[in-house]
Parts: C-alpha cells; sequence; structure tokens
C-alpha cells in the first residue's frame, strides 16, 4: 500500500487522539449497530487501525467465547491498538495483508472493516479474500467515505494544503475520499460471491475540535506530513495556514465536521 509507511513515528499518536473522536467514532458506533445478535461470533476485522472499532466490538459482546482477530498492514497503527485492550483475552491482533489474508476458509463469522478498503491496492482481491474466510451465512460489514465534497472540513483542509504547493499538491485525500460510487460497490461485492448486498449513505459528526487540533491531526494523523516533507514544504507552517483558514470558515472557537460515509452490507450464502 503506498500509503502504508507514512502511518508510522508519530502519525499513529496523533491519528489517536484527534482523527479518532473528529472523524471515525460516530461510523464505528453505526457499524456495531448494524451485527446481527448472535450468541458467540468469531469476528476477523481488517485495517482496525489503532483500534477505534476493536474497541467496540469487544464491547458489543456479552458473551465471552465470543472471540475477534484485528488485523492491519501496519504494525505502528497496531501498536496503538493493542496497549489499549491488551487485557482483554478475546482479541488477539495479527499482522496481515487484506489481500492474502492467512486464515483458513469458513473461519469467521463476521468480516467487519472501518474505512480501510480505500487503502488495498486491489480491492477486488481484497473482497474475494473476505468472501473466502467467511462461515456459511456469515456477515460482511465495512464503510467507506463518500465523495470529499460531503466532508466539508477536511475539503477545506485539502484545498488549502494542495494551494501551498500549487505546481505538485499533496494528493492523500484522492485515496480515503476515492471510494464512494455505490454501485461500483454493490458490483463489487456480488462479483465476490457476496448476495443480500445493502448499500445506505450515512451522515454523522464527530467530536468538537478547535481550528489547530483539527489542523495538526488532519496533517500529522496521516500522510499528509510525509508528503508535506517530500516536497520541501515545513510542516509546521502548513498546519497554521490550515488553522488559520479553518478557523476562518467553521468559526474561533470548537466546531465538528459533518460527514457522510456508504455502508455496505452482505450476507456469504
Amino acid at each position: 500500500m503506498k500509503e502504508h509507511a507514512a502511518f508510522v513515528g508519530t502519525v499513529p499518536d496523533y491519528y489517536e487522539r484527534l482523527l479518532v473522536p473528529f472523524y471515525f467514532e460516530p461510523f464505528a458506533d453505526d457499524l456495531i449497530r448494524r451485527l446481527k445478535p448472535r450468541h458467540r461470533w468469531r469476528a476477523l476485522e481488517l485495517a482496525c487501525g489503532t483500534g477505534v472499532l476493536t474497541s467496540r466490538l469487544l464491547g458489543a459482546s456479552v458473551d465471552a467465547a465470543s472471540h475477534l482477530t484485528a488485523t492491519d498492514l501496519n504494525e505502528a497503527m497496531i501498536d496503538v491498538a493493542r496497549r489499549k485492550l491488551a487485557r482483554d483475552t478475546r482479541v488477539v491482533f495479527r499482522q496481515a495483508d487484506a489481500m492474502a489474508l492467512p486464515f483458513d476458509d469458513a473461519s469467521f463469522d463476521i468480516v467487519i472493516c472501518q474505512f480501510g478498503w480505500m487503502f488495498f491496492p486491489d480491492k477486488e482481491r481484497a473482497m474475494r479474500e473476505a468472501r473466502r474466510v467467511l462461515a456459511r451465512e456469515g456477515q460482511l460489514i465495512f464503510n467507506t467515505w463518500d465523495a470529499l465534497s460531503s466532508c466539508p472540513v477536511a475539503a477545506e483542509a485539502d484545498a488549502v494544503i494542495r494551494s501551498c504547493f500549487p505546481l505538485n499538491p499533496p494528493t492523500f485525500y484522492e485515496t480515503p475520499f476515492g471510494m464512494h460510487d455505490a454501485e461500483g460497490l454493490r458490483r463489487m461485492t456480488e462479483s465476490a460471491g457476496f448476495d443480500r448486498v445493502s448499500i445506505q449513505r450515512v451522515s454523522r459528526e464527530g467530536a468538537r475540535l478547535t481550528a489547530a487540533d483539527a489542523a495538526d491531526g488532519i496533517i500529522r494523523g496521516g500522510p499528509f506530513a510525509a508528503q508535506i516533507i517530500d516536497r520541501g514544504g515545513d510542516v509546521a507552517r502548513v498546519v497554521a495556514t490550515v488553522a488559520k483558514c479553518l478557523a476562518a470558515r467553521f468559526g474561533p472557537g470548537s466546531f465538528s465536521s459533518p460527514m457522510s460515509a456508504l455502508v455496505s452490507t452482505a450476507s456469504s450464502p
């Protein structure tokens, strides 16, 4: 994954402290409510990141026999999740490539992924792998961001960052916001052998942050910082520029961002 190497160093800590509450927590709660009631489950999480969805999955299970395998390609992100959930014996963290899962056929009842599918270089192959490891009547649940324009804080930050490098703008947001074609998602899921495919648009708002914290999280909590450095830019200066523009548009105090995502669910026949 081309962005994989950028989620290292201090990036996971900025991501966990600022981006998780601002962007990800409300959508994690939405995914959890879509789980089918089960006496016990064997769940596989793809692209678990720092564990925002992982912790909610564990909280959703009242059965001590349930078990979660949480995977990500990036060990630095997994390390943050592992520290948060070290005492919970129901979860095992494992580095794994979603396009070549190291698990037997029909090993899981649930495959779930929050905002990770956009980063898989071969999305169709990852979908086939998800189908392979799901048992009969297993449940697939994943979400992807809607168009960038539907997330105004992210869109504003992206525009400002690009304006700082007009001849060679950072392009990171083309990846996370590049998978919002609902019919394309349906075709990909069905072609992998899933049925009862449902795709819904969901709107949420996360926690409120100041413009300075939002800019810090957006830039230092992901690949933007590395892309700025690669272009000879000053990360602190770009953060300050983005913060100033966010404050001008959304106000000098704290604010939240309206956001939209596509939530896909399906079953393995």
